[in-house]
């Protein structure tokens, strides 16, 4: 992700030295207000533990960013997605089962005063066939009523927000604002609510002029770990590619019906590749 003055704070980086600062949380607090639609101000956070382990064999599907309880024992998890995830729902009830489980799991406990459970996600594509680009989801009646708030979801969608930075009035929009636009800004560019004192810490956390040289050394290497996470996921999905390519050349060239150019055309790979398969085989018989 290019950056220019301002780390993203979609990136990795940015999410954990915004959202999950751990000494200076007011960030945090405000924006997790913001996103469940509180009046009532959040007084403090504590981090908890941010991974199940050993539930699934995909370790993605295991993990979320940050997972916090504030002062009245309420649970917060959020994940920063990037990417296309048309699934990303059913990692949602995941993660909120699993934590409910843990609760659950603890001892002593009355179903009635079970603490509240708000999974949010923040998502840079669109999943969702709603218009909005905040939803709040809850247990319903096929009628819409409330049934059930324990467990609340809470999706925001970034591409979806099209506010201009004069009609942006809530902490939510304000917040949602600048995870869209924070890295792309120059500081003549500021619009007046980055002054709050809640959005100016995040910021300096993420302008580059300010970082000290532990910092620095930290986000080279998360910059580098991210490079290679990277490369690494290109060159799967490519060998991914080249399997499939593959099975569907030796199936083609194993019912003996079509010359290697059609067999070309069919998959989409060149007559090369398909000669090279057809040596293979014949080299394995």
């Amino acid at each position: 992700m290019e950056t220019g003055v301002y780390i993203p704070i979609i990136s990795d980086y940015g999410f954990k030295a915004t959202f999950g600062n751990d000494t200076d949380d007011l960030f945090l607090r405000t924006a997790l207000q913001a996103l469940i639609k509180s009046q009532t101000p959040i007084k403090s956070v504590r981090f908890d533990k941010n991974a199940f382990e050993g539930l699934t064999i995909d370790s993605r599907s295991g993990v979320f960013d940050l997972s916090c309880t504030d002062e009245n024992g309420g649970q917060f998890i959020v994940e920063m997605q990037l990417g296309y995830t048309p699934h990303f729902v059913q990692r949602m009830k995941y993660y909120t089962l699993q934590k409910f489980n843990t609760l659950v799991e603890k001892g002593d406990f009355d179903y009635a005063n079970l603490p509240k459970i708000y999974t949010i996600a923040l998502l840079e594509k669109n999943i969702l066939p709603t218009k909005h680009f905040h939803t709040v989801s809850n247990l319903r009646s096929e009628d819409g009523e409330i049934i059930d708030r324990q467990m609340t979801f809470i999706t925001v969608e970034l591409s979806k927000f099209k506010k201009e930075i004069a009609d942006i009035q809530t902490d939510l929009e304000k917040l949602v604002y600048t995870m869209q636009t924070i890295h792309t800004a120059e500081p003549t560019q500021y619009p007046a609510f980055w002054t709050e004192e809640w959005l100016k810490r995040a910021i300096d956390e993420l302008d580059t002029r300010k970082m000290t040289p532990e910092k620095r050394a930290y986000f080279a290497r998360v910059t580098a770990a991210n490079a290679e996470a990277v490369k690494a996921e290109k060159q799967k999905i490519q060998d991914a590619k080249l399997e499939v390519q593959t099975n569907a050349v030796q199936n083609l060239l194993g019912l003996k019906t079509l010359t290697v150019e059609q067999i070309a055309v069919a998959i989409g790979v060149s007559t090369d590749f398909v000669l090279d398969v057809q040596q293979k085989l014949a080299g394995d018989r």
